[in-house]
């Protein structure tokens, strides 16, 4: 359910492992347009398919030293699966998104390289900071590159319940304790100088 956030982590993937000649002062822009995101929850009686909207993400990379800075914040406020009653039981039961209002990724390692063009798989750790707690990630992340121009799918697992979030299984409907995130999306590397 977090998909516009790792939507950003697996573009600042593609930041840090491309070459020096894309990366110089670089700046990670997406564009909403051409993403497409869902969580799906399963259940005994069906799944529940939803989406969040990316409040903000801010990513720098600095080849020359290697660092990298800035956050990635979903605003967990919006998350909808198009059933009211379902939604605002998930913000006040499940999220407690009134106490937490953000999802937040912080990004700090990255392994496997992008290639100059073409299809490359990368794997990026980092701190998700969820419902109040910090929890270490590492997500896979496919990238394709066509000059400054950014692909990437990637499908994952976040394990709610274990991180502390109540489960919403009632007495006749049992949920999963697991949320699946697919994401398929495009934007570009720009010169951070250049980036708004």
């Amino acid at each position: 359910m977090f998909a516009r956030l790792i939507l950003c982590i697996a573009f600042a993937a593609a930041l840090l492992s491309a070459p020096a000649s894309h990366a110089q002062g670089s700046a990670v822009q997406v564009d909403p347009a051409q993403t497409k995101i869902e969580f799906t929850l399963g259940s005994t009686l069906h799944a529940v398919h939803g989406a969040f909207a990316l409040k903000r993400c801010s990513i720098r990379y600095d080849p020359a030293s290697g660092s990298i800075s800035g956050a990635i914040v979903v605003d967990a406020t919006s998350g909808e699966s198009g059933n009211t009653g379902r939604d605002q039981r998930m913000h006040r039961e499940i999220l407690e998104s009134a106490k937490y209002p953000e999802i937040v990724f912080t990004p700090v390692q990255i392994k496997g390289s992008v290639a100059p063009s073409g299809p490359s798989n990368v794997e990026v750790s980092g701190k998700f900071s969820l419902h109040g707690k910090d929890h270490d990630v590492t997500l896979p992340v496919e990238i394709v590159i066509d000059g400054t121009k950014l692909q990437l799918t990637t499908h994952f697992v976040i394990p709610y319940v274990e991180w502390g979030l109540k489960n919403p299984s009632t007495f006749l409907l049992r949920a999963s304790d697991k949320v699946e995130i697919e994401i398929h999306a495009a934007g570009r590397l720009e010169n951070a100088t250049g980036a708004q």
